[in-house]
């Protein structure tokens, strides 16, 4: 791939594919859309949402954290020399989008964008106007097939130079396959790479994330909080950057993203980023 290329997976056009959206099924996505405010959502995302934002009031102030402590880790590790970015999870496009925050710092950025959710297949287009410099991808791939998604990776990034991975807001979605897909993803990254994740907790406020939890299970998507320590494992073996694990809306806090003032409680999920030494 040349530079200002433009590319998706082979079998992920978005011209000529039929896809299933099964819109009378809430999906976390959309539900996730729906609390930023955003339109890619249908009345059953809008019924499952309220019925969430019911029993824990916070959902659309965390994912606005959520989204803020993405632009504040990929601005930092664009300044700190990375050039290489591997989004797993990505969602359906909320600008700015990852790419758009690397390559306003280097222009030259290289952006891979992964995801198995069709919705995001649908809108995958819109993920794709990056920089001529740089590059901006989007693979359809699934996190539970580690090896797989970073074949198709492999096809766009260089893997012996330095590569942020991100999954932010995503392993929750994966009880109990988190740690394993976490380890078989950071053996395959080179020294100087950098770990970025989000990760639902019920730390800071026990009883209304765990309504939260059976909502997200009843509207058929299971979901799994961790602890300080369970989420600070996924670390393991690499070098946690200041000020280590934190609540999203504590971790490099800025007055731009105006999230500061939303309490741990409300975030409810921890971030943190991490180096290969």
């Amino acid at each position: 791939m040349t530079q200002g290329e433009r590319m998706t997976d082979g079998t992920a056009g978005t011209d000529d594919v039929e896809v299933n959206l099964d819109i009378h099924l809430a999906h976390s996505a959309r539900m996730y859309d729906y609390y930023l405010g955003g339109t890619t959502n249908f009345p059953a995302d809008r019924e499952a949402a309220g019925r969430a934002l019911a029993v824990f009031p916070y959902a659309r102030s965390a994912a606005r954290a959520n989204r803020a402590f993405m632009r504040r880790s990929t601005h930092l590790l664009a300044e700190a020399g990375i050039r290489q970015f591997l989004d797993i999870g990505t969602g359906i496009p909320t600008s700015p989008n990852l790419h758009e925050v690397a390559q306003s710092v280097a222009p030259d950025a290289k952006v891979v964008y992964a995801d198995n959710d069709p919705i995001v297949l649908l809108h995958a287009k819109a993920l794709l106007h990056g920089t001529e410099q740089g590059v901006t991808a989007y693979v359809q791939a699934d996190v539970r097939e580690p090896a797989d998604l970073l074949d198709s990776a492999r096809a766009i990034l260089d893997f012996t130079q330095p590569i942020a991975l991100s999954m932010n807001a995503l392993l929750h979605f994966v009880p109990f396959e988190a740690q394993r897909i976490t380890e078989g993803l950071k053996a395959q990254l080179p020294n100087g790479s950098a770990l970025v994740i989000s990760h639902f907790t019920q730390d800071f406020a026990a009883e209304e994330t765990a309504r939260l939890i059976q909502v997200y299970t009843a509207a058929g998507t299971p979901v799994a909080a961790c602890t300080r320590d369970e989420f600070a494992q996924f670390f393991t073996g690499w070098n946690l950057m200041e000020p280590g694990v934190a609540a999203t809306p504590r971790w490099h806090p800025a007055p731009a993203d105006d999230t500061e003032h939303i309490t741990d409680a409300a975030a409810s999920c921890y971030g943190a980023v991490a180096i290969r030494p």
